[in-house]
């Protein structure tokens, strides 16, 4: 037991605005546009660019409230300070960090489906994917364990890695660009494409290029980790977003100018990418890009794990979760409790959900925060508090703006995200109720004794 003098261990503050940047990149780009493509292309047809700008709009409203919250209040447990401090209610700040740690575990479970299929496609045939993801799962906690410079270091050289994987992807496919009706609508299914515009369509294929941009929001939870967090969080979101937007246009373009959607939406969708590449530039190695395939996913779900540990660690600091979870391991200075919590939960989401239920669940879960994140900004600058010198402010229709796009893009969810909603979520208010009313119970015990 941590006696009264002795100081309890604390996070670092390794983080400088070169490898915020990075760590912000690295988990916007990776999993989604290397794993769902495919899946894109078979809802809006070679119009993927478009489900892609849609997504995009929505994220750089809610990245510019980002850039504001971020810079007034700067701590572990982002999002979950964010409504506490516009609402004063600790019952919303618990639901909104659950919902984004519950955000960050289906995503790294999602991950661990398209690490598997490159994996088994491209190096491992006839392995069965469920023990890849096993392992995949146990691996990234290893490293979230190890350390966040660790941590950090890997996620700076998985970044070149994918990013070099993307760019690959654009060069073998220059030769492909003109060579299709980037507005043609037509499907997997071959079917013609409808009169006009789509909407219904392209939002559908936004909700899942949705989950190609978020990431961003995780630089909010680590944000006591960072150096000088009130310059360089904000700069990091706007930056990180904006690199994003460009190589997911570039690259949408390049998918179906090599491959139709058809063809991107074979074998279910995966390795959707791999098979860009290997029609386009079939003397580049399967194998070489399938590593760069891994480093890239890896990413994500190294980011996510990080993210997910910090967020817990912040919420059980604040007494909104048992405080087992917000202990910091003296050696590692990393919150081994929460990384091995997640592990637990990641194993069996991998397990119990498929791919693309999974992305769309994770875009829908994010997108209800980021409706509360905007709702939580409008509240505070209504307050018309200003007195904080050196605070990154954005006008008020910025968050008014950002929370009407993501009622809309929701809207647009599929029923099976709609469901494993209704599963998760009331399944983290019965934690909170229970650990309160545990919390109560012992209060009026320790009463009763003196």
């Amino acid at each position: 037991m941590t006696s009264p003098e002795t100081p309890t261990p604390a996070l670092k503050r390794s983080f400088g605005l070169v490898t915020l940047v990075a760590f912000g990149i690295g988990d916007i780009l990776g999993a989604g546009i290397y794993g769902l493509i495919g899946d894109i292309a078979g809802e809006v047809g070679n119009a993927v660019w478009a489900a892609f700008l849609v997504a995009f709009v929505v994220a750089a409203f809610t990245g510019l409230s980002y850039a504001e919250l971020g810079s007034r209040l700067p701590h572990s447990g982002g999002e979950a300070r964010y409504a506490e401090t516009a609402f004063r209610k600790l019952w919303l700040a618990y639901l909104v960090g659950f919902l984004v740690f519950l955000s960050g575990l289906v995503s790294i479970s999602a991950v661990s489906h398209i690490f598997a299929e490159y994996l088994e496609g491209g190096l491992l045939p006839g392995v069965p994917t469920w023990i890849i993801r096993i392992l995949f799962l146990i691996g990234i906690a290893a490293i979230t364990y190890w350390g966040i410079k660790q941590s950090s270091a890997a996620n700076v050289v998985c970044t070149l890695v994918e990013v070099g994987g993307l760019i690959t992807v654009i060069i073998v496919a220059l030769p492909y660009f003109g060579s299709v009706d980037y507005l043609d609508f037509s499907t997997k299914s071959g079917e013609a494409a409808l009169e006009g515009i789509p909407w219904w369509a392209i939002m559908g294929g936004g909700v899942l290029a949705f989950y190609s941009f978020i990431g961003f929001e995780d630089l909010a939870n680590v944000a006591e980790e960072v150096k000088d967090p009130r310059r360089n969080l904000p700069r990091a979101i706007i930056i990180s977003l904006a690199v994003a937007a460009v190589f997911y246009g570039l690259v949408s373009i390049a998918a179906v100018s090599v491959l139709s959607p058809q063809e991107l939406t074979a074998e279910g969708g995966s390795k959707p990418l791999l098979r860009v590449v290997a029609r386009a530039a079939p003397g580049i190695p399967i194998q070489l890009f399938t590593l760069i395939a891994l480093f890239a996913v890896t990413n994500t779900a190294l980011v996510n794990f990080v993210m997910g540990s910090r967020l817990l660690y912040g919420m059980s600091r604040r007494n909104l979760l048992p405080p087992a979870l917000g202990r910091v391991h003296a050696g590692r200075s990393t919150p081994h409790v929460a990384i091995y919590a997640i592990l637990g939960i990641t194993m069996v989401l991998s397990l119990a959900l498929e791919r693309s239920d999974l992305a769309e669940t994770t875009s829908l879960v994010l997108l209800v925060v980021f409706f509360v994140v905007n709702i939580s900004l409008i509240v505070i600058k209504l307050r018309k508090d200003e007195t904080e010198e050196g605070v990154v402010r954005v006008p008020l229709f910025v968050p008014v703006l950002g929370a009407l796009l993501t009622v809309t893009l929701a809207l647009a969810v599929k029923p099976k995200a709609l469901w494993s909603f209704a599963i998760l979520v009331p399944a983290g208010v019965l934690l909170y109720l229970l650990y309160q009313g545990v919390r109560a119970w012992r209060s009026r015990g320790v009463r009763g004794d003196a």
